[in-house]
């Protein structure tokens, strides 16, 4: 069996979209973790050999940032090995690979976004395994596209919009951390690149220096707490009771792993070398939550 794609993480937010927005000629061979876990060495190589596919695309990741402060073995395993054993399948094959990162390599401490060539300086176990799977890649496979987004929503699966909405079913008031400031990215919009470059790859069409290491976000940055009002503000028709959204501060709102205060990331590199730009964060948003609205999501997802 030959596809064109191979998708690990089918489950999660950015392997749904991804999934469901591949259109012939194009095929995809799309696996939750239950089909194939990244972390068993074998099942990867064999996999990809039985599949033979022309681009993979690694969906699949460790997202629970504050788990992985206490199940640091399971966050580096998936964010990590998992990486590491696809890019060395992928190169033994000759096959390109796809890997999604994080704007949470960073630390947070610079006054404008972060450009690709910002050294890393992740705060927690999350975004150290993060970038440990970033380097694992580039050491096990020439031949590939690192694509590092922030802060992302979907119709599928939980997020902080989700979370937002589900929140404002039983509370008049929500604390949200207002010195925050990052870039909220449409899953659907960051799978449409995903699969601009997968289509790329598979003609050999890659632009001239279109190998390495891509920011990928929505256009604009905010912070968490106006990120809630801007989805309190879009959906307040389908909403009852609308919460009054109260700003607080990181330190008012302590968490087990630290967050960077400052992800915004500078996307201007993938503009210039793919001509690929993303649409603005708000934009995106009022997409997202007709979607949930529409699939009756927010309770679970599809």
């Amino acid at each position: 069996m030959s596809v064109d794609i191979l998708l690990t993480g089918a489950g999660g937010q950015l392997g749904w979209e991804v999934a469901r927005r591949v259109r012939a000629p194009l095929t995809i061979k799309a696996l939750s973790r239950s089909q194939l876990d990244i972390t068993d060495r074998d099942l990867v190589f064999n996999t990809i050999s039985a599949i033979s596919p022309k681009v993979v695309i690694n969906g699949a990741a460790y997202t629970a940032v504050d788990k992985a402060e206490a199940d640091p073995k399971t966050a580096f395993a998936v964010n990590r090995d998992g990486p590491r054993y696809l890019a060395e399948a992928c190169s033994y094959h000759d096959i390109p690979l796809i890997h999604v990162s994080t704007d949470y390599i960073f630390d947070g401490s610079k006054a404008g976004s972060y450009s690709e060539d910002d050294p890393a300086a992740p705060l927690g176990i999350y975004g150290e395994s993060k970038w440990a799977g970033e380097v694992a890649v580039r050491e096990g496979c020439a031949r590939h596209v690192i694509l590092r987004t922030s802060w992302v929503h979907g119709i599928h699966g939980n997020n902080f919009v989700k979370a937002m909405l589900r929140l404002a079913q039983s509370h008049d008031h929500i604390k949200v951390v207002d010195d925050q400031y990052g870039s909220p990215t449409f899953a659907g919009d960051l799978a449409e690149v995903v699969i601009i470059v997968s289509r790329l790859m598979i003609d050999g069409n890659l632009p001239q220096n279109g190998i390495g290491t891509f920011h990928c976000a929505g256009a604009g940055v905010t912070t968490w707490c106006n990120f809630a009002r801007e989805i309190f503000k879009i959906t307040k028709p389908e909403i009852v009771e609308v919460p009054v959204i109260q700003s607080i501060s990181s330190a008012e709102y302590p968490t087990p792993s630290r967050r960077p205060i400052n992800s915004a990331l500078d996307c201007q590199k993938l503009a210039v070398i793919y001509g690929i730009s993303l649409r603005p964060w708000e934009e995106a948003l009022a997409e997202m939550l007709d979607g949930v609205l529409a699939a009756d999501t927010l309770f679970g997802g599809p």
